[in-house]
């Protein structure tokens, strides 16, 4: 079976690629879009993002909803969420606290009142993995050969302190998190927790508890597990970085099956996207042909949300409407 590999971010830094094994980060990238990676300097804020994850699913449903999201502001709680056209078993907390400040004023995360530590700690979450992410995705495209000069331009023109990242905090509990009296008025729940599909943005990076059920869809055998693993962040390789690299990299297709816990998992990914006006095409090596067109983020990323609060009849768009013929 194909493995996920682990990444010692610390020797990374310390000593660059060839204190890694650069191999199984490349085969990775290429088979299943997955890979660990430890030592990363971030267990402080990932303790307390999960606590307040933990705290803020557990108060009272009339709490959660106060800060309901929609299709007009897209950042608080739901429960409701579909992935290809059927209902995930999920509640999720979306938002935002830095980036890419929308112009738009009903766009901004709806905040709780309680707890009180629930926004520090989100907030400080979001920064150093804003700052994870980009490092990260250094180490991927300099792994891949890409030249320093290419890498430098890229982080620079797509992303900045103007990128659009995003993350939200994910509950699957054991049971609907619908009430019986609302599921009338909504999709049935699918066959599982999450659907199958990849992330749009460039990387992901993913905390998981001890809980399991993660899958990823390797190339060469199937659907493989993700395995969680003390003190590390799982990390998946989106759309956009699949498109930048020609199809060298997979954006890692990925599921979680049906959760029987009676506490239920958490997961807490962090969306790394491009800036609203980043141009995507890939980047060419000498006579290379391109398999994609140019298009922009900011036109993907409203194409790949349509179906989340209804079913309108067609899955979301792909990175395939823009595969040259």
């Amino acid at each position: 079976m194909q493995s996920i590999p682990v990444i010692d971010f610390k020797a990374f830094k310390a000593g660059g690629l060839a204190a890694i094994d650069q191999e199984a980060l490349v085969e990775a990238c290429e088979d299943h879009g997955f890979f660990l990676l430890s030592n990363h300097g971030c267990e402080t804020q990932v303790n307390d993002v999960f606590a307040a994850a933990e705290e803020f699913f557990a108060m009272p449903r009339e709490q959660k909803v106060a800060v309901y999201r929609d299709a007009e502001n897209p950042l608080g709680y739901y429960d409701r969420e579909l992935t290809k056209q059927r209902r995930d078993q999920k509640e999720v907390f979306d938002f935002k606290a830095g980036g890419h400040i929308s112009k738009n004023p009903l766009r901004h995360t709806r905040w709780p009142v309680q707890p009180a530590t629930f926004r520090p700690a989100l907030t400080e979450f979001f920064a150093a993995f804003t700052d994870l992410s980009e490092a990260t995705m250094g180490m991927v495209l300099a792994a891949l050969g890409l030249p320093a000069d290419v890498v430098a331009t890229t982080m620079e023109t797509g992303f900045g302190a103007a990128h659009t990242s995003a993350a939200r905090l994910n509950h699957y509990p054991a049971k609907d998190p619908v009430p019986a009296s609302e599921r009338g008025s909504v999709t049935p729940l699918g066959d599982m927790a999450l659907h199958h599909h990849t992330d749009p943005g460039a990387i992901t990076l993913l905390l998981q508890d001890d809980c399991g059920g993660l899958q990823a869809r390797s190339r060469s055998h199937g659907w493989i597990d993700v395995p969680p693993s003390a003190g590390t962040i799982v990390v998946n390789i989106g759309d956009i970085l699949q498109v930048w690299t020609n199809d060298r990299c997979t954006a890692g297709v990925h599921r979680v099956v049906p959760i029987t816990s009676p506490n239920g998992r958490f997961s807490i990914p962090f969306f790394y996207q491009p800036k609203v006006d980043a141009l995507v095409e890939p980047w060419l090596a000498g006579e290379e042909t391109p398999r994609y067109r140019a298009f922009s983020w900011q036109e993907y990323i409203r194409g790949r949300v349509t179906d989340n609060y209804s079913d309108i009849g067609e899955e979301d768009i792909q990175i395939d409407r823009y595969k040259v013929a």
